[in-house]
Parts: C-alpha cells; sequence; structure tokens
C-alpha cells in the first residue's frame, strides 16, 4: 500500500472548474474528477498554515487552545505514526513556515524530508545592498517583501520556480520507489498562495486591459483598490492557480505510467481558501471566516474502493485526513484524535459529522451543519479571557517574549494532553472582532453569504451543537466565556 498527498495552500474552491468555475483553466483538477471522489461540504478546522498542518498531524482541532505554532510533546503525528508502524514516510516541499520557529517541529516527524527554497519572504538568497522595489500597487517594504524582491532576481524560467522544484522532487520519489511497498509521500506547495507570482505563459492564458501597476500580493485588509486593480489581481491568482493544475497533471501522468491507482490512495487537499476582493477583503485572517476561506476542495481516491468520478455531500473536515490516512494503511487510530476515517464516506457517502467548528484561536468560533453556518463572536470589547495553553511558547517567526511569559501560570492537563500539565499564557486581544458581531447564514437560500438572517430558533441550535463540539473537544473554560455561552 502506498500513498500520495498533494497539498496546495490557499486553494479557492470556487475557482475550480470542477466546483463550478467557468473561467478558470484547471483542466488537471477536472481530469482528477474522473479519478477520484470529489467532496462538496469539506471544512477547514483551524487556520492559517501551520494550525491547519497541526491538524493534519494529529486529526483535532488547533484553535481552541493555541494560535500558530509548534507540534506540542504530547501531539499524535499522523507520519511518525506510520513510521514507527514501518511506513516509511516522506514530505517533500516549498513551504517555507516549516523552517521557522513556529513550524520547527513538523517536518522533522517524517522519515526524510526535502525543502525547496525561495517561496515569497523566505531569507534564503543573501544580498546585504537593499533591492531595487519596483512600482506596486501595494509597494510593501517589510522584511519578507525584502526577501521576495532578492529572490525573485533568481526564479524566472519554469524549472526555476520553487513548485515546479517541488513537484520534480515529488515525481523523482515516486519513481525511485514506485516497486517497493509501504510508504507514505508528501508533496505539498506553498502556491497558490500570494504574492502570485509565476511564468508569463500562465499569464499568458489571461490576457485583459490593464495600465496600472504590478499588482500580484495583496494585503490582508479590506479592499482599498479600484476595480480594475482587483480583477487585475483576480487574474494573477488565476495564472498561478493554472500553474497548480499544470503539476497536478503531471502526478496524474505518472500514476497513469506506473500503475499506481491499483495500491496507491490519492489525496488532493489544501489547508484554507482565500478572499480575493470577496465580501470587499484580501486574505483569510483578519475577516469574518466566509466559505470562500473556509469551505474547502477535497478529492480522495481510495484503491480498496473504488469509488471515481462521484460526488460526496456528506460533511467531512480537514481533522479526517489523518484518521484516513491511518486506517489505510491499518494502523490504529489513536483515541485522542477526533477524525473520522473516510472509507465508508468515500464508498457510499456515509455521514461521519452532523455538524463541525471552525476558527482562528481567539478569533469567533464558527459551526456548521452543512446548511447553516454560524459566526459566534467574543461578547466584550476586548476579547477577554483569552489565553495559549502551550509547552512550545513559539509564534510564526520567534518565540514568546519574556514579557509574555511573565505572568504565565501552570495548567492542568486537557483530556488530550496525556497527563502533561500546560504553560498558561494570556494573550492581550489585537484585532477588533467584535467588528461584525455574531452572523448565521442560511447557505440553502444565500449561498454566497451576503445576507445574515435572524432567527432566534436556529441560533439557539446552532448554539447548542457549538458548546456540544467544544465541550467535545475540552476546550477551556475562558473560551464560552469570551464568547457570552456561559
Amino acid at each position: 500500500m502506498k500513498a500520495i498527498v498533494v497539498m496546495f495552500d490557499s486553494l479557492n474552491r470556487h475557482m475550480l472548474s470542477p466546483y463550478g468555475c467557468k473561467w478558470v483553466k484547471t483542466p488537471n483538477f477536472e481530469r482528477l474528477t474522473k479519478q477520484t471522489v470529489i467532496f462538496d461540504n469539506c471544512y477547514a478546522g483551524s487556520l492559517p498554515c501551520m494550525p491547519a498542518r497541526r491538524e493534519l498531524h494529529t486529526g483535532r482541532y488547533n484553535f481552541l487552545h493555541r494560535s500558530w505554532g509548534s507540534l506540542e510533546p504530547f501531539d499524535d503525528s499522523m507520519p511518525a505514526i506510520l513510521s514507527s508502524k514501518g511506513i516509511y514516510t516522506h514530505l517533500v516541499t516549498d513551504h517555507k513556515h516549516y523552517w521557522e520557529d513556529g513550524g520547527a517541529t513538523y517536518h522533522t516527524r517524517y522519515d526524510s524530508f526535502e525543502f525547496i527554497r525561495g517561496q515569497e519572504g523566505d531569507p534564503w538568497k543573501g544580498e546585504v545592498a537593499a533591492p531595487a522595489y519596483g512600482d506596486t500597487v501595494t509597494n510593501r517594504r517589510n522584511k519578507a517583501a525584502r526577501h521576495d524582491w532578492v529572490n525573485r532576481k533568481y526564479i524566472n524560467m519554469d524549472m526555476e520556480f520553487p513548485q515546479s522544484k517541488t513537484f520534480e522532487a515529488g515525481l523523482e520519489f515516486i519513481r525511485t520507489n514506485a516497486a517497493t511497498d509501504n510508504w507514505l509521500l508528501q508533496i505539498e506547495t506553498f502556491d497558490p498562495h500570494e504574492p502570485f507570482y509565476c511564468p508569463t505563459h500562465f499569464k499568458d492564458l489571461y490576457r485583459h486591459q490593464y495600465n496600472g501597476l504590478p499588482f500580484d500580493w495583496p494585503l490582508y485588509r479590506e479592499v482599498v483598490e479600484t476595480a480594475d486593480e482587483v480583477e487585475h489581481c483576480r487574474y494573477e491568482y488565476a495564472a498561478l492557480l493554472s500553474m497548480c493544475d499544470y503539476n497536478l497533471g503531471k502526478i496524474l501522468d505518472i500514476m497513469d505510467e506506473l500503475n499506481l491507482w491499483n495500491d496507491t490512495m490519492l489525496v488532493v487537499n489544501t489547508d484554507h481558501g482565500y478572499l480575493l476582493g470577496d465580501h470587499g477583503w484580501w486574505g483569510k485572517n483578519v475577516m469574518p471566516l466566509y466559505n470562500e476561506i473556509a469551505h474547502i476542495p477535497l478529492f480522495i481516491w481510495d484503491p480498496r474502493v473504488q469509488a471515481k468520478d462521484e460526488r460526496r455531500r456528506s460533511l467531512v473536515q480537514t481533522i479526517d485526513v489523518p484518521a484516513t490516512l491511518l486506517d489505510y494503511f491499518n494502523v490504529a487510530i489513536p483515541e485522542d484524535m477526533k477524525g473520522i476515517p473516510l472509507r465508508e464516506t468515500i464508498a457510499t457517502d456515509q455521514s461521519v459529522h452532523d455538524a463541525v467548528i471552525f476558527g482562528i484561536h481567539g478569533r469567533e468560533v464558527n459551526c456548521t451543519d452543512g446548511r447553516y453556518v454560524y459566526m459566534r463572536a467574543p461578547c466584550v470589547p476586548d476579547n477577554q479571557p483569552l489565553y495559549n495553553y502551550t509547552l512550545m511558547p513559539t509564534h510564526m517567526r520567534g518565540y514568546f517574549l519574556p514579557d509574555d511569559l511573565a505572568g504565565v501560570e501552570l495548567a492542568e492537563p486537557f483530556s488530550f494532553t496525556k497527563n502533561v500539565k500546560l504553560l498558561k499564557v494570556h494573550v492581550e486581544g489585537k484585532y477588533d472582532y467584535n467588528r461584525y458581531g455574531t452572523m448565521l447564514f442560511d447557505l440553502e437560500s444565500d449561498p454566497g453569504q451576503f445576507n445574515p438572517i435572524s432567527d432566534s430558533l436556529v441560533e439557539q441550535h446552532m448554539i447548542e451543537i457549538m458548546i456540544h463540539l467544544m465541550q467535545e473537544n475540552d476546550a477551556p473554560t475562558e473560551q464560552y466565556v469570551r464568547l457570552g455561552l456561559l
């Protein structure tokens, strides 16, 4: 038995032709649907990047207990579990966050890993002199943008792009090991995450009239750009997405060539989606988690089931992916893993969740039962009380500061921490998460989530579901307090 996971970052399902997009060119995603089961109701759990990846290791939510950070000593890591059972695991990726303080414990859970440099603001090439910043719409001049301007000088030809190198490294692993058994390969590209930089011939697929400044890196904020700039940036994303589609085709080609469909699971997924001016926003972090962000694509081929070219309506989530892979390799699923294997869902559309929750630590807690989406906002202006619970006090690119740790307490174990106490670190509110307040959407009548509804009976039902799922996942008491659920 073998398995290949192809993971994209910030892949918006609404921009894929299998999910109804009429103008973005993704023929290999269409081809993928002919070989897999496509899930129509898959949701992210914890956002953004590394919180989602912690879920892909542990099969349980991250966002109720801590923000962006490392795997914890008590975490059950899916690739590490497979490795302990004789399943060789390999990661090839250009996702730079694995090599920062807040992601440094993830890639080392695999038996081997290969890192491709140069994405976004990866501190890759060293140039002391300040780069010649070009004039752009956003003209970012922070440290990440500085590195990006340097990196682009070394990335021009197709095979110089980190995404291309990542897929080629994945293909090399497949060719080297196709004749052997018992391995998991994760091919993970940072694309189509911003900046939307790709070879010109992909941009040529979306020729359009635009005479403004270059614009392929929107800031996470409300849209202040002109309509022409928004349209242009959407085309830039589409071009990069078509590049992703092109490289996905190489994986399908090699599976055909080496007849891997008989004994190899294929999972194609993402961590979350992305707002491209939708709802008046760019990005995915500081705004409500609309379905363009939270409702994500998922495709799975399971050779045990042989189901393909079929759609599944059952509600599934990121936390189900590691359980599905462990089940596929006949490895016991840890009791702390809340995800559920999707074998029967793939086969018969068997339901595994009546509802799911999702969110970002300290933000709204969101809940959906597939029809309604309920976004429960903090009930007090300062969004308190709020704490991080961790034994790995790291943020994205640095440690917790001494001031953060000055008043630290030692918290009693949670149900999943294996009797280990944790640091309880107070978190000051940084964003105005009460700006939109609590919102309830009926996806049946309003799939675009343009018009929040007021229905006390439905809201009370969604509150009951939310509380049940928070209890099931051992949410700390203050989460209920700050949301006004106590």
